[in-house]
């Protein structure tokens, strides 16, 4: 029942865009020194950039300072960004590897859930039910190791290939596969150890 939470409530932070790459022109002239080009950027990203890193870290206060710091690392490694792929895969690289080191240092809460959680509830109760088992879910996702966890968020919530979440990663799409099983396989355990919890004795 919990998997199914995972894969239905959890995008209720909706998914990340991934808009087309237009901004060739301008890296270009941010890379001159224009700094408008760069707010330009950052303006067609941030949206798409922010929704990602709250589904790989959950919705903690710290998201927005941690996109801060993923675009203050895009703005001072813009020149190795040689256009090899699309810009929005370059930025997302740079979050999922911010989404990272938080998770390694601060595991996210589940307790701590988004007030602009946009609900599917028809009344306050099945809001209140909905409420509870998102907060199950991140429960169960904050207990994964943290490449577990962005591989299955990124493969399950946000649909990726693991060729893709290969690329964003620094991984082999093997690599990622294997992770992505265990968490699956972690998460079922965990359902299932509740599952028992709850029965009558």
């Amino acid at each position: 029942m919990i998997l199914l939470v995972l894969a239905s409530l959890l995008p209720l932070f909706r998914r990340a865009e991934r808009p087309q790459d237009a901004a060739a022109e301008l890296v270009a002239r941010a890379l001159t020194g224009d700094r408008r080009a760069f707010d330009d950027l950052y303006r067609a990203h941030i949206v798409g950039a922010h929704r990602l890193l709250t589904r790989l870290v959950g919705p903690t206060p710290d998201r927005d300072d941690l996109i801060q710091q993923a675009f203050l690392e895009a703005f001072r490694s813009l020149a190795s960004f040689r256009g090899d792929a699309a810009f929005a895969t370059w930025l997302h690289r740079i979050v999922v590897h911010t989404a990272y080191r938080h998770l390694r240092r601060q595991p996210v809460r589940a307790a701590e859930l988004p007030e602009d959680l946009p609900s599917l509830a028809a009344s306050p109760e099945h809001l209140a039910h909905q409420q509870q088992e998102l907060g199950r879910a991140l429960g169960y996702l904050s207990a994964l190791k943290p490449k577990k966890r962005i591989a299955y968020v990124l493969r399950v919530v946000e649909g990726m290939s693991l060729d893709e979440i290969a690329v964003l990663v620094g991984a082999n799409a093997p690599a990622v596969g294997q992770r992505v099983k265990h968490a699956q396989r972690e998460l079922s355990a965990m359902v299932e150890r509740d599952r028992r919890r709850q029965e009558p004795s």
